[in-house]
């Protein structure tokens, strides 16, 4: 029997991290955690204010989404990260040995229409350059699967279940 996946929703602002995380985790009968209630409120002022978050800003943020993913081990879950970096992903992976990510993907000009449609996020679509800068994407060495966006939320879930079932089963030895 298959261990359930501890899954990290990723990539840049504005892909639907928070659209697909909870239909993933419906899809999947696991919880779900909005990986922006992780962060605590300096981050939120800042990005706020339109000022990138730096890796000092980050590590307590990816500290506690790796823990929470860490209490899932063997339980499954999905949360939601930008884990734009290598780096970022690697500190996750320290504290949650077994994550895997699923990387949502699209093209600059159909992320910066679906963040302009956006009511009430904190994040600006000023900061998407510096997302797009930033991003690294998963590495054949990382565990994930990287999916487009482009289509309904129920199109992106179903590519995303499909993918992340011929991910091998990793989640129970490595946790």
């Amino acid at each position: 029997m298959r261990t359930p996946q501890v899954v990290v929703v990723m990539g840049v602002a504005g892909t639907g991290k928070t659209t697909i995380g909870p239909l993933l985790a419906a899809r999947l009968g696991v919880p779900y955690a909005e990986g922006d209630d992780f962060h605590p409120q300096a981050n939120i002022d800042k990005m706020s204010a339109g000022i990138p978050l730096d890796d000092a800003d980050r590590w307590p943020w990816l500290e506690a989404i790796g823990h929470w993913a860490h209490g899932r081990a063997g339980l499954g879950g999905v949360v939601s990260s930008s884990a734009l970096k290598r780096s970022y992903r690697d500190r996750l992976r320290a504290v949650a040995p077994g994550i895997v990510f699923l990387h949502l993907t699209g093209d600059r000009q159909l992320i910066e229409e679906r963040m302009s449609q956006r009511q009430g996020h904190f994040m600006p679509t000023a900061l998407l350059d510096s997302q797009f800068a930033t991003l690294q994407p998963l590495e054949p060495d990382e565990a994930g699967v990287a999916v487009n966006v482009s289509g309904s939320p129920q199109e992106i879930t179903e590519r995303a279940v499909q993918a992340l079932g011929l991910l091998p089963d990793t989640a129970g030895s490595a946790q």
